[in-house]
């Protein structure tokens, strides 16, 4: 079997395993107070180009989703997000179990509209009854989206601008973001300038596990506490700083990300050849089609994938994803039983 399900099924990149094996029998202070995340920490600050960054080290993408936005909202505030945005869909309400509502906005092929964020805010003060409503306090975005779309760089420019001027921060949801950074003109540091805070995702882009916050200087005070509350804070950390200082040396996080973007494309463009047209022209690692049943159902029988929604009468939505442990040969077999 081959396996397209989603890009967190293996286990690490053998120079991450390779690093956490060397230094599995030192005795380091826990918490993340160790020299390895130490390190970690200013290897991510210099490729963010700005040394004043704060960095933590998270266990899982939900955690930190849900950590953030409880550390920067008021007790009255929401987070705006798209209405198919991970937060509102897939994280079983994390977010409200903080206190939080979810705002929801029109997705554009699972992205937001400047003009729909900066509408939502005029219109809610332009309520005269708005202090008895849930305040937008935040935007959340994700790099790639739930559909493998990036936001262009004028696009994360004009929401830049629109949450600063009206006050909110602006969160981006990194799980992905060494294949969104792979599949687009953006850069980490130009990332690291715009929004407020974001996280390095290493779950799904190499590590075994773990996320690294990056916030501007000073957003997210009493931090660690926080992150202890939500239950992401690993006693281990060391674990953590190794991996991230394995995956930021020799630029090994952007080199294993863009080899799956170069394996999505050539899927992408195997299924079009043979007369499948993409549901979304996905630039990143996670490609989606509507396929017959039929077809569906005999792939299964070498290749496993996601379905992106229910089954259909006779066709259904489905999602192939790549990673950094796809292997040109595994193209080869899915496109071969096509």
């Amino acid at each position: 079997m081959v396996h397209f399900d989603t890009d967190y099924m293996a286990g690490a990149l053998p120079e991450v395993i390779e690093a956490l094996v060397k230094t599995n029998l030192e005795m380091t202070p826990g918490y993340g107070s160790d020299e390895y995340c130490a390190k970690a920490k200013d290897l991510i600050r210099n490729a963010c180009g700005d040394p004043s960054l704060d960095v933590w080290f998270l266990v899982g993408g939900t955690q930190t989703n849900s950590t953030i936005i409880d550390a920067v909202l008021g007790h009255h505030e929401g987070v705006l997000s798209a209405e198919t945005g991970h937060i509102n869909v897939h994280e079983s309400g994390a977010i409200e179990a903080t206190g939080h509502k979810v705002l929801t906005l029109p997705s554009y092929q699972g992205k937001v509209s400047p003009k729909d964020v900066e509408d939502f805010i005029k219109n809610f003060y332009a309520d005269d009854t708005y202090e008895h409503m849930v305040a937008p306090g935040m935007l959340y975005i994700s790099f790639p989206s739930e559909y493998g779309t990036l936001y262009s760089k004028d696009e994360l420019k004009e929401l830049s601008r629109i949450c600063h001027e009206n006050g909110i921060k602006l969160f981006l949801d990194g799980a992905r973001l060494g294949y969104g950074l792979a599949a687009s003109d953006i850069t980490l540091a130009e990332i690291a300038q715009l929004v407020d805070v974001f996280y390095i995702g290493g779950t799904k882009c190499g590590a075994m596990f773990g996320e690294a916050v990056v916030a501007k200087s000073g957003l997210l005070n009493h931090f660690l506490p926080l992150i202890k509350q939500h239950g992401a804070l690993l006693a281990k950390g060391r674990l953590l700083g190794v991996q991230y200082q394995a995956l930021f040396t020799d630029d090994l996080y952007f080199k294993a990300t863009a080899s799956a973007i170069t394996l999505a494309m050539r899927l992408k463009e195997g299924f079009v050849k043979m007369g499948y047209k993409p549901f979304i022209d996905s630039p990143t690692n996670q490609q989606f089609f509507d396929l017959p049943n039929i077809v569906i159902d005999k792939l299964q029988s070498v290749a496993t994938f996601e379905f992106w929604g229910p089954r259909g009468a006779e066709s259904s939505r489905v999602r192939f994803v790549t990673s950094w442990a796809t292997k040109s040969e595994d193209i080869d077999v899915l496109l071969g039983a096509l």
